[in-house]
């Protein structure tokens, strides 16, 4: 039997009709349908301003750029990520520093980001410039509380949703800016909605937003009023910062266009995949992953914890026998701080004990919206068995 993957684009004839229009076209990279993209996701989440890039690490590094990150300026985040959360900070020249994680969500905690902080003011010691909060597997993190931190404390707030498109907090989808400073997405083949490779960063601040253009393409303007000498024409521009070439295509976003019209239909065939797991993995040595009642999660992942005590061989032999069987799982993180990199700037295995005794039993299992009836069955069924194969007597 073929192999089903934990993730998986899911792309129809009307997305190849979008794409293969833009082909023939006169525009492939930066054309009209960047900004229609723009302006759809502008309308799906309620933020002022979206700024379409090449992928969300890039909406990451132009995001912490426009916020003032660079050396002697300080990150936090949290270890339970994909690297590159921190590293798009590493590379402004900051330094990063990590909460540990929520044992309920996964998500940064926000009492242990207020002991932090005051701890640092306390002793002295400089708090963060910028927080990162991630909405790990689709669950918003709480960025309320954070926001009601970063007012008292005075730092500033991006939200990494790139698994959390169509989730929403209280009510309100996540993107809206009513929380953090910029919110950014990612529409890698695995996410939500997806253009291939690519990302944006959400904001309410036009001053941001127009930073963040900026950024994105060399930081080299025509635009009259940004000019700092006469022009010289209508060929004219000037380099006025020093930014990247981020851009995103118009052939990526021709493809966003089309997938972000099933956004909602994409989260509701993901909860009820959810929503089956919760019910038909219970009784099992595993845990599945508790929801706030403040959320709706996009669930991107559907991450469970084994419980090690009742499986022989670990969470290794766990996984090895399911990928044996044909159920593609992943791993979803190896903390950041424990990878040799970081180890080299200073961070230690058992810094962030939370976080570590989540990556130690956790396992992703398959959910993507083209994932079958019959499919899932298959998946629940192994995970079944091979439970049983492994369980303690």
């Amino acid at each position: 039997m073929p192999t089903i993957p934990y993730g998986r684009q899911s792309v129809d004839e009307a997305d190849l009709a979008a794409v293969s229009a833009v082909l023939t076209s006169d525009f492939l990279t930066q054309g009209p349908h960047v900004e229609h993209f723009e302006a759809a996701l502008v309308e799906a989440c309620g933020a002022t301003h979206a700024v379409a890039v090449n992928s969300a690490t890039s909406a990451l590094h132009v995001a912490y750029l426009a916020l003032g990150l660079g050396p002697g300026k300080r990150l936090w985040s949290t270890p339970n990520t994909f690297v590159s959360t921190t590293n798009a900070a590493l590379l402004c020249g900051a330094s990063v520093d990590f909460v540990d994680i929520d044992p309920q969500t996964y998500n940064l905690d926000p009492q242990a980001l207020a002991h932090k902080l005051e701890t640092a003011r306390r002793r002295g010691e400089p708090g963060p410039d910028v927080v990162a909060t991630v909405d790990f597997a689709g669950q918003p993190c709480d960025v309320a509380s954070i926001r009601k931190l970063a007012d008292a404390y005075g730092f500033r707030v991006v939200e990494d949703a790139s698994h959390a498109i169509g989730a929403s907090w209280r009510g309100e989808p996540i993107g809206c800016g009513q929380h953090a400073d910029i919110t950014v997405f990612s529409f890698h083949p695995v996410k939500i909605i997806t253009t291939g490779e690519g990302g944006a960063a959400m904001t309410n601040d036009s001053v941001l937003a127009e930073s963040m253009r900026l950024l994105r393409t060399h930081g080299v303007t025509r635009q009259v009023d940004r000019l700092e000498g006469a022009t010289h024409g209508a060929w004219y521009y000037e380099q006025v910062a020093l930014g990247l070439n981020y851009r995103m295509t118009d052939i990526q976003a021709a493809l966003g266009v089309s997938q972000i019209k099933r956004l909602e239909s994409f989260i509701a065939r993901r909860r009820t995949i959810a929503a089956r797991y919760d019910v038909e993995l219970t009784d099992l040595p595993l845990k599945t992953p508790w929801q706030s009642e403040d959320s709706v999660s996009a669930y991107h992942l559907y991450p469970v914890t084994l419980d090690l005590q009742r499986l022989k061989g670990g969470r290794k032999a766990f996984f090895d026998l399911l990928r044996a069987r044909g159920i593609g799982v992943q791993v979803h993180y190896i903390p950041v701080h424990t990878h040799p990199y970081y180890k080299r700037l200073g961070f230690q295995v058992e810094d962030y004990p939370c976080s570590e005794r989540y990556y130690e039993s956790c396992i992703s299992l398959p959910i993507f919206p083209a994932l079958t009836d019959q499919e899932q069955s298959r998946v629940i069924r192994t995970v079944q068995e091979v439970s049983f194969d492994l369980g303690v007597d």
